[in-house]
């Protein structure tokens, strides 16, 4: 069930048409996301501009993995797993670390554990983290600038992943692979 429209580059209103075509050409196809988001212009556009600025950001791409998939998970966003788990793929990150994300377990990388756990709490706790929990993530060789740029794809991801919430987002044929539930996690 879809609640919100998924548009194309025909149906969307005039301010997404140009947004829309630049994901067609970056993607090789419109990701349904896109064509919910593009029933704002401006939504959209956040959207695009914040994944843009994140991926710019100081984290790698394992890091950028960690991030997205920590909060896509936390928040149960069909869409979003599955496609981050493909987009994972495409950045080459490991399988393992993709998967424990997935699973809600410890990653093995002590440095990627800290991230997690610092994502996870900055979520949960609505940005109201410890002391304790600031100085555990820069122990683990990780400073100022990178709590803020969490905060960067923490931005990104409410907003697709309340999005996808409420519009029920079909997942792309190239992420259905990769379906995911929160009642499927493995223990």
């Amino acid at each position: 069930m879809t609640t919100l429209k998924v548009h194309n580059i025909e149906s969307a209103p005039e301010g997404s048409k140009a947004l829309l075509e630049n994901s067609q050409k970056s993607f090789g196809m419109i990701p349904s996301l896109h064509g919910v988001l593009a029933g704002s212009p401006q939504v959209l556009e956040a959207y695009q501009t914040l994944h843009e600025l994140f991926t710019q950001s100081s984290f790698n791409e394992e890091e950028l993995t960690v991030v997205w998939q920590t909060i896509n998970v936390e928040h149960a966003c069909h869409y979003c797993v599955p496609a981050h788990t493909g987009i994972a793929k495409m950045m080459k990150v490991d399988d393992e670390i993709t998967e424990a994300l997935r699973n809600e377990t410890p990653l093995e990388n002590a440095k990627l554990e800290a991230l997690r756990t610092m994502t996870l709490s900055i979520v949960r706790n609505r940005g109201n983290v410890s002391q304790e929990d600031l100085d555990a993530f820069y122990a683990a060789g990780y400073g100022e600038a990178q709590v803020l740029d969490i905060i960067l794809g923490l931005s990104q991801k409410t907003i697709s992943n309340y999005v996808n919430h409420i519009a029920h987002t079909p997942v792309d044929a190239p992420f259905q692979k990769f379906a995911w539930s929160k009642d499927t996690v493995v223990s």
